[in-house]
């Protein structure tokens, strides 16, 4: 059992904006962020996430929480499980009730990879490969490069130092057959794969003794999703931050290169196209995206592929594609780094490079094709922003040879309203939100409140008032109020005019109904009358009256 102090002093730790961003591409919203949200299927942003409250809410679905909740529900964890996750994710060490200290998921694999880093510098056949391929001793120590040795190896490894052998095919560095345990990687260089924080999280593997896969990498686990990760983030998130640029490229040694000629913020993709699960991560910092990619038909699909990706995510940057059959490993090796630098300085942006693409993969000399091609790329260009489609209507004529007219975007209805993030309140409803966000922001205020209202007197919200009151501000409904911006607290000195127009309204009403009542008598219907009467007389006087039951 994880000890409550040990918690408390993980949540000081937790910051919202940063837990959800990982999972989430966030947008700045005011003093907020929004993003679809993650729980249900939606065309209109109604996530919202305040940095200030630490909480968020879906005025569309309507699930709310922190950062703990989060985590619980969109990795489908239980509480222990989600804080081990975080704890994992903040470097934080959780103490426990029982049994002292949990050993950690990261304790394993930091091992079984300096056991890899030993092996590699005893063989020499491995270390000749990664000279010949340029990488110096410094890189291979900066990046952890290991070596993996014969399955048996790998599994006597684990058992003989007492680890556990369920946890470490968990962990992906074992597998299960059906007659045998095996190692995940043999006979391969590893580089190990860590999270932002600087955690292990798995194995990339290379193969130089000719097994079928030449990479492979960690299998799907609790604390692997290679659709999430980018290799060496940790290493180039502090130049990334500094110089608004983030290098992407399709391998390690790619990266290991890039990194030892100076450009260190660069990273790769894990074997995969970059998804969109990889944007909160590249978004981080705001940098300038360029996609150093391969000429290679693979190359160049993964490249327009994650091209359309972040043009429609609203991110800059451009495309670089390195033909001739190189590499940026292979420019560094080679001594091109000048070369290597003015690529990178000037890459395609990334519409005109999509856009030019979807136009060569036609033979424009053909009538049909050519019209093929121009539904291409307007299809392209109507999932950019409504400014970049009018920019590049021109340029996707150009390359079509054709009118600009003839490029037709579909215009979006002049009365089109903007979605509303909740339902359209009168301007009752918003009074008593009003007052209720009054009460959570300026407690101070409650004592003036209570003095003249009660919560049976709201006919929409008398519920979120009492919840206010009670201070439990976690719950939904509360969280849907403090969360929405167009709710507005009272200032302190316009709080007694406030009070007064609502008083005034309220007891007009209540002395309408009072005069339209026919079962009551006579005496108790004057008593009443004049009650409501000469409070109503005193409210628009400027006296506040109190509230009786």
């Amino acid at each position: 059992m994880i000890a409550p102090d040990s918690i408390e002093a993980l949540k000081t730790r937790l910051d919202i904006i940063d837990v959800v961003g990982n999972y989430v591409e966030l947008k700045k919203a005011g003093a907020n962020f929004k993003a679809p949200c993650p729980f249900h299927e939606e065309k209109s942003p109604s996530f919202v996430v305040s940095p200030a409250k630490q909480i968020y809410h879906c005025f569309g679905c309507g699930v709310t929480g922190d950062p703990i909740r989060f985590v619980m529900e969109y990795e489908k964890l239980n509480y222990p499980e989600a804080l081990e996750k975080l704890a994992e994710y903040y470097n934080f060490s959780l103490q426990y009730t029982q049994g002292g200290q949990k050993k950690t998921d990261t304790r394993l694999m930091q091992k079984v990879n300096d056991w890899y880093k030993t092996l590699l510098d005893s063989n020499q056949t491995v270390l000749s490969y990664l000279k010949d391929r340029g990488i110096f001793k410094s890189s291979i120590e900066k990046f952890g490069i290991g070596y993996a040795p014969a399955s048996q190896q790998t599994v006597t490894y684990i058992k003989s130092h007492m680890f556990d052998v369920n946890e470490a095919i968990d962990l992906g560095v074992l597998g299960r057959g059906e007659n045998n345990i095996y190692a995940r990687f043999i006979e391969r260089i590893t580089f190990p794969i860590q999270a932002a924080n600087g955690s292990m999280v798995g194995f990339g593997g290379r193969t130089i003794t000719g097994h079928q896969a030449k990479y492979v990498n960690s299998p799907q686990t609790k604390i692997f999703n290679k659709s999430r990760l980018l290799y060496a983030y940790n290493h180039a998130k502090e130049s990334i931050y500094k110089h608004k640029e983030l290098i992407v490229t399709e391998g390690y040694l790619d990266v290991i290169m890039l990194h030892q000629a100076g450009f260190t913020n660069s990273v790769a993709t894990l074997g995969t196209a970059l998804t969109a699960e990889h944007l909160p991560l590249i978004r981080k910092g705001e940098p300038k995206i360029i996609m150093a990619y391969d000429g290679d038909n693979a190359g160049l699909n993964a490249a327009i592929k994650a091209s359309k990706l972040v043009s429609a995510a609203g991110m800059d940057g451009g495309v670089v594609i390195f033909g001739e059959g190189l590499d940026p490993a292979d420019m560094v090796k080679n001594g091109q780094i000048e070369e290597l630098n003015t690529l990178l300085r000037r890459p395609k942006p990334f519409i005109e490079f999509v856009l030019e693409q979807s136009v060569h993969a036609f033979d424009i000399n053909n009538p049909k094709a050519k019209e093929e091609a121009l539904h291409s790329g307007i299809a392209y260009l109507k999932t950019l922003s409504p400014l970049l489609q009018e920019e590049y209507r021109p340029y996707l004529a150009a390359l079509l040879n054709v009118n600009k007219a003839v490029v037709r975007l579909q215009k979006a209805p002049q009365n089109r309203q903007m979605p509303h993030l909740s339902p359209v309140l009168n301007n009752e409803d918003v009074w008593e939100l009003s007052l209720i966000k009054t009460i959570i922001e300026i407690p101070a205020l409650i004592e003036n409140i209570l003095d003249f209202i009660d919560p049976s007197q709201l006919h929409a919200h008398a519920h979120e008032f009492t919840l206010a009151l009670q201070g439990q501000q976690d719950h939904p409904l509360l969280v849907k109020t403090i969360l929405n911006d167009s709710i507005k607290p009272f200032k302190e000195e316009d709080l007694k005019n406030e009070l007064l127009f609502f008083l005034r309204n309220y007891y007009a009403k209540e002395l309408k109904k009072v005069k339209d009542q026919r079962d009551i008598s006579f005496d108790k219907k004057a008593f009443m009358i004049r009650q409501y009467t000469e409070k109503i007389n005193k409210l628009r006087r400027g006296e506040l009256v109190a509230f009786q039951v």
